[in-house]
């Protein structure tokens, strides 16, 4: 005869169930936080970190990518940009979604569902997930060239390797002010990787690669792919053009 379920052992059961699927990711939280935590490096601001920084920029030919008015690119096959640089305006598409973002005036943005026009309560939701979709993903694309926004500070640091890093923190704009970044170089000056130390992730010197360059149309070097952790993170066919 089969057991009756009473409340007790129904509990039971769904608590099981709850410590079978979430113990073994504790676990593996409590491996990966131990093998990669780092606290966030200390290093000097002033003229040595600014000239890091401009060592890097001279590597990847910022005069280039500064006169390059158009690109284009695709963030892990799922959020599709084309961004007219010259005219702060940035196209992102994402499943039946399309909004042509004013990146001056956000609430100029138009937004498209299937292609029609969109003008309806949700209308300022699509235009936020869309500038940060772009805040997010354009990161991916153009962050070594944004090391002298309004609002970062930059600092030399000293690696465990004897080797100079530069360190950049973002204390305002975006959607995360407050992020910190750790590039290490070649001795070009070129980006190979970077670190991170942000908000949206809870483990602290995470690093991902900055090893993969396309040299686009109008000279701008820009990355078509990064390793992290394990995850593969495709920029899909990257463009950049002079209008």
């Amino acid at each position: 005869m089969a057991k009756k379920l009473t409340t007790k052992r129904i509990l039971k059961i769904i608590g099981g169930i709850i410590i079978f699927f979430t113990l073994p990711t504790l676990l593996l939280f409590g491996f990966m936080y131990l093998k990669y935590n780092e606290d966030l490096p200390e290093g000097e601001q002033g003229p040595q970190a600014d000239q890091l920084a401009v060592k890097m920029l001279q590597a990847l030919n910022e005069a280039a990518y500064l006169n390059t008015d158009y690109l284009e690119w695709t963030f892990i096959g799922k959020h599709h940009y084309k961004w007219y640089k010259s005219d702060n305006t940035c196209e992102v598409s994402w499943d039946d979604f399309t909004v042509i973002l004013d990146l001056e005036q956000n609430a100029n943005s138009k937004v498209f569902v299937a292609k029609q026009e969109y003008n309806g309560i949700e209308k300022q939701d699509y235009i936020n997930k869309a500038l940060g979709y772009f805040n997010n993903d354009s990161f991916w694309l153009v962050a070594p060239y944004k090391v002298f926004d309004k609002g970062v500070e930059r600092r030399l640091v000293q690696t465990e390797d004897k080797e100079d890093a530069l360190l950049v923190t973002y204390t305002t704009g975006g959607s995360t002010p407050g992020d910190s970044y750790l590039w290490h170089l070649e001795d070009s000056g070129k980006p190979k990787s970077f670190q991170m130390w942000v908000n949206i992730l809870p483990i602290d010197g995470l690093e991902a690669s900055w090893n993969q360059w396309t040299i686009t149309e109008s000279g701008a070097q820009l990355p078509e792919f990064h390793e992290f952790l394990f995850m593969d993170m495709d920029m899909g066919t990257v463009k950049g053009l002079k209008l």
